[in-house]
């Protein structure tokens, strides 16, 4: 009997480590770039897949201008940083580009991360409510998974507020680590609600709440 109890447990052992390799095979990824305050919404979005007791890894990858102090924040809080390279398109093609638009050519590195089998990339201002990720069908998904905030005032019809499990801070003047409510259509109780979700659900410290906000959500 000992003989086949070992070789049963040699057998769970192997398949214990093929299942840790295949998770480590698989990542979250965001992006991020100079010394502003978007390593903010990075740290968010760490919290947010630690609160959904995700079991992938947050890749960051960083452009050269990121400063380490930002860089070791986001080690604290459990990413990955890599750096890479920036990537610049060519020159007659960016005459009527904005600057930002010209940095998201670097995001293009992360097909170099070839180590990864499944890769699920996530802007720093989003956050996932529901650990929905990596599932193995895949079909469209509605609104509530990935709520865009100008369908709040654009097609309220099609937004129902208490079901939303992702939301994407991307209208101007939302995003949670700097709001101030004084940006076009911020002032609404919807916007508001959201905001103070994300603060409250990932319970950031005061340092990173943008001090200058005269909306009282830290």
């Amino acid at each position: 009997m000992a003989p086949e109890i070992a070789r049963k447990a040699a057998v769970v052992a192997a398949n214990g480590k093929r299942s840790a390799a295949a998770v480590s095979r698989r990542a979250y990824v965001t992006f991020l770039a100079g010394d502003g305050d978007y390593w903010k919404g990075v740290v968010g979005l760490a919290k947010g897949l630690r609160k959904v007791k995700s079991a992938y890894p947050l890749v960051v990858a960083v452009l050269p201008d990121v400063p380490e102090d930002h860089r070791r924040i986001l080690r604290s809080q459990g990413c990955l940083v890599r750096e890479i390279e920036p990537v610049y398109p060519p020159e007659n093609q960016t005459q009527f580009a904005m600057a930002y638009y010209v940095i998201n050519y670097s995001k293009l590195r992360i097909w170099e991360f070839v180590e990864y089998k499944k890769v699920i990339y996530l802007d720093a201002d989003i956050q996932d409510f529901l650990n929905m990720f990596f599932r193995d069908v895949y079909m469209p998904i509605p609104g509530v998974y990935n709520l865009v905030l100008a369908m709040l005032w654009r097609h309220p019809e099609n937004v129902e507020l208490d079901e939303v499990k992702v939301v994407h801070y991307c209208a101007a003047g939302s995003k949670p680590w700097r709001y101030t409510g004084k940006e076009a259509n911020m002032d609404r109780e919807d916007i508001k609600t959201l905001v103070k979700k994300w603060h409250r659900k990932f319970h950031l410290p005061p340092e990173v709440c943008a001090s200058q906000s005269s909306f009282e959500i830290c």
